[in-house]
């Protein structure tokens, strides 16, 4: 079996606008920048923060607003970094402008939204890609080609946790209702996303959840049931780092994902007995997110308007499956 390849190197012929200029937009864009990519534009709602962004990464213009970098003619592709309740209005505005878009997951606030955004895309021919860089990380790539083999039987059981020690403050993004914020949406989209992509939707979903005092959830544990005799199962949280490991179990072996399962990580194959069979430990420079640009480049370069590893459709049943834990746990978002 060949192990996956490198993300390649951009030839720049792409031009990227960025969205947003916080942590993950900064993670993003140097990445995109070690890799060969081209950022010819950033925008932000404060003018000082577009030019300090801009200054720091050497990007030509810097816009004061959203609306001016969506509509900059000189941008292909608009990478949206926002919280998640502005997730849906800032890919539309880029769609209407005719730009690609690019996604930070949480795709959206739910599936509703989710489909007017997918709709949007489709409509005017254009890419909309959910910024779920896991899926499109080397070790990924193996895991599928390990499932593809057949070599663990009939897959069981995949577990996955996501937990972080992350501020406490109610004004902070994560715990802010009018921000979606909570465990779900910013961690727990990562195993859920997981076992979507390697179980297919659930056709059951079970969950619990604790709450903070503004309404967001703390944690959350769930247990999917897919087709077959499969089953899922999940733990996030915010106020508890974990080992963040995944596994797959099937009937004739399983596979390990080291710590942190969701970033270029070891993967390790064992029989039924326990015993190694095989190790895929792949470098990757950087953090790792050049590789869902690549894909997006790879798409536009040859007029796809979706990618196999992330089809649009893809990213509105994960959200509906946030929805329904959401419904269980009883966290609601103001204009739901």
């Amino acid at each position: 079996m060949s192990p996956p390849q490198p993300a390649p190197v951009s030839d720049g012929s792409i031009r990227w606008g960025i969205l947003a200029t916080g942590g993950i937009a900064r993670a993003f864009t140097r990445d995109l920048l070690a890799h060969g990519h081209r950022v010819t534009a950033v925008g932000s709602r404060s003018a000082d923060s577009a030019r300090a962004f801009a200054g720091e990464f050497g990007i030509d213009r810097a816009h004061p607003s959203y609306e001016e970098l969506v509509g900059d003619p000189d941008v292909d592709v608009v990478y949206v970094a926002t919280p998640h309740n502005l997730h849906a209005a800032n890919a539309l505005a880029a769609l209407e402008a005719g730009k690609h878009v690019l996604v930070e997951k949480a795709f959206t606030v739910n599936a509703h939204e989710a489909r007017g955004v997918v709709e949007a895309a489709r409509s005017r021919g254009l890419l909309v890609v959910e910024a779920m860089w896991t899926r499109f990380l080397p070790h990924m790539a193996f895991v599928r080609s390990v499932l593809g083999s057949g070599r663990l039987g009939e897959v069981r059981c995949l577990h996955a946790d996501h937990t972080q020690r992350l501020p406490a403050d109610p004004a902070h993004r994560l715990n802010n209702p009018h921000l979606a914020g909570g465990a779900l949406l910013d961690l727990g989209v990562y195993p859920l996303s997981f076992a979507h992509d390697l179980l297919g939707p659930p056709v059951e979903v079970t969950a619990r959840g604790t709450l903070k005092e503004t309404g967001v959830d703390a944690s959350v544990a769930t247990v999917l049931r897919h087709e077959g005799s499969a089953l899922s199962t999940s733990y996030s949280s915010s106020e508890t780092r974990g080992p963040n490991t995944a596994v797959v179990l099937g009937t004739e072996g399983r596979i390990d994902i080291d710590a942190i399962w969701y970033a270029p990580a070891a993967v390790t194959v064992r029989n039924a007995d326990g015993e190694v069979v095989e190790r895929f430990d792949q470098p990757v420079s950087g953090r790792g997110m050049q590789y869902q640009a690549a894909e997006v480049e790879r798409l536009l370069s040859s007029g796809q308007t979706a990618s196999p590893l992330l089809m649009p459709e893809d990213s509105i049943a994960v959200m509906a499956t946030m929805d329904a834990v959401r419904a269980v746990i009883g966290v609601r978002y103001p204009g739901e």
